[in-house]
């Protein structure tokens, strides 16, 4: 079973800093809205959470050169 690492850290309300061992990533958004995300490899995501089990979310990767 390989081991992980992940940490979340809340900096401001609304904003989170998440590392794992690889790479890091900010979050913008509130609890119950969207929320948009930006990584250290350069993966831009989208997301909101919708009721009834329905959620979105859109997802674009930078070619870094």
């Amino acid at each position: 079973m390989p081991i992980t690492f992940r940490k979340s850290i809340r900096i401001l309300p609304g904003v989170r800093l998440n590392i794992n061992r690889r790479s890091w990533s900010i979050t913008l958004g509130a609890k119950g809205g969207p929320h948009y995300t930006r990584s250290s490899t350069g993966r831009r995501t989208t997301s909101m959470n919708l009721p009834g089990g329905f959620g979105y979310r859109s997802s674009r990767r930078n070619n870094r050169t």
